[in-house]
């Protein structure tokens, strides 16, 4: 036992190392959107789109996968190294881009590797933890977190040259996936054997428990990305407001702390998950990520503290809940088709992102920030509506050995 205990600590913290680097790439345009505004030439909406294409990326990539089964008949870190490799490759491409015309395709193109690095990642680490599942892959998703507020810590450090930025995120997440390769193997608890079957995808829903489950993933998704994607212009342009005499590189940091913070969160998210049960905690960062969602924009222009404040409880809050939603799908699923359940769950909520990252800079140019994340509000709530019918519900007593 004590053996078996060392080796999943050490896969533990080995695939959260890989996932630090290996997500990198994720945020890498981002954070720059700043710099490439202005050296491109972008207009605020044309800028979105250098976070959209991600997205779509990564859903087309994830539907792909579902719809093969890719995450249960070929083994994880096999698929790992294959979407870190194809994520680095493609992303590295940016430095030559001079537009969006070929940034927007490429962006594209690193998300849709991207959907064989996260999924697959949940199921490995999920073969090596039967209790404390929800901890660890909070765990998972905190390195996932930190991983795409890095870029605006490089960017900070690497001042106004993007192509630092994306040169270092490329060679990041290559590393990444060579270091799942390498050290870590499949769990003492392995998934049964599945065979393809592509009807596995759409019978996924009909199951209630992970119905429910998948709609408090989603109403956390429409919330999530958002405010990791427009936080930095929304902290750069409240010190503009404020006239206050710091440059890029403190937008950057904030960026930073604000994203960086909720890996913190996604750790408690799943120590409470694992004591307190799933749907308690869940409904509880939801309740709190959503009145910070409508709270931030009281202290846009104010004071810099306070403005960090306010972000960071809403940066811990808003990823607390994450990873908690794809562990209730590991208990709940079809055993063999878990890999598919949780890339067809991701598939759709990152679906959902692409409306609300859309979406922000048209509320912004109407609203202004006084208002425009409180437009994110309605997806926790019903986040936190769907674990509460969870939690009333049969399915509860296989979530977190009963605690539902």
């Amino acid at each position: 036992m004590e053996t078996r205990d060392r080796g999943r600590y050490r896969a533990l913290v080995l695939l959260s190392i890989a996932l630090v680097l290996g997500m990198t790439t994720w945020f890498s345009a981002s954070a720059v959107i700043p710099q490439l505004r202005a050296e491109w030439d972008l207009s605020t909406g044309v800028a979105s789109w250098l976070t959209i294409a991600v997205q779509l990326g990564f859903v087309a990539g994830a539907l792909l996968s579902s719809i093969f089964n890719l995450s249960d008949i070929l083994a994880p870190r096999r698929v790992i190294l294959l979407g870190s490799l194809g994520a680095a490759g493609v992303n590295l491409l940016l430095v030559w881009a001079s537009g969006p015309g070929l940034g927007i395709p490429l962006r594209f193109a690193t998300g849709f590797f991207l959907a064989g690095v996260y999924p697959p990642a949940l199921k490995l680490m999920s073969t090596w933890f039967q209790r404390g599942r929800g901890t660890a892959l909070g765990i998972l998703v905190g390195a996932i977190t930190l991983g795409s507020a890095a870029p605006h810590l490089v960017n900070g450090l690497g001042g106004l040259d993007w192509k630092i930025v994306i040169v270092t995120t490329s060679l990041l997440t290559a590393l990444g996936g060579i270091l799942v390769v390498a050290r870590i193997d499949d769990g003492p608890f392995p998934f049964p054997r599945a065979v393809f079957d592509p009807r596995k995808a759409s019978l996924v829903l009909h199951d209630r428990g992970v119905r429910l489950a998948c709609l408090g993933y989603f109403g956390h998704m429409w919330e999530l990305y958002a405010m990791w994607a427009w936080f930095i212009v929304f902290f750069s342009d409240s010190l503009t407001e404020r006239g206050s005499s710091f440059g890029p590189a403190t937008a950057a940091y904030g960026t930073f702390l604000v994203i960086g913070i909720g890996g913190l969160g996604c750790w408690l998210g799943g120590v409470l998950g694992d004591r307190w049960g799933r749907t308690n905690t869940t409904a509880t960062m939801m309740a709190i990520s959503g009145t910070a969602s409508i709270l931030i924009g009281f202290v846009f222009g104010g004071p810099t503290w306070l403005t960090l404040l306010v972000g960071s409880i809403w940066g811990f809050t808003v990823v607390a809940d994450s990873a908690q939603f794809s562990t209730m799908v590991t208990e709940l699923a079809d055993q063999a088709y878990v890999g598919t359940a949780l890339t067809l769950q991701l598939a759709i909520g990152f679906t959902l992102t692409v409306a609300t990252i859309w979406l922000m800079p048209f509320l912004e140019d109407h609203y202004s920030w006084r208002w425009a994340f409180a437009f994110l509000a309605p997806g926790p709530a019903l986040g936190a509506w769907a674990m509460l019918r969870l939690k009333h519900s049969p399915a509860a007593r296989h979530i977190a050995g009963g605690l539902g």
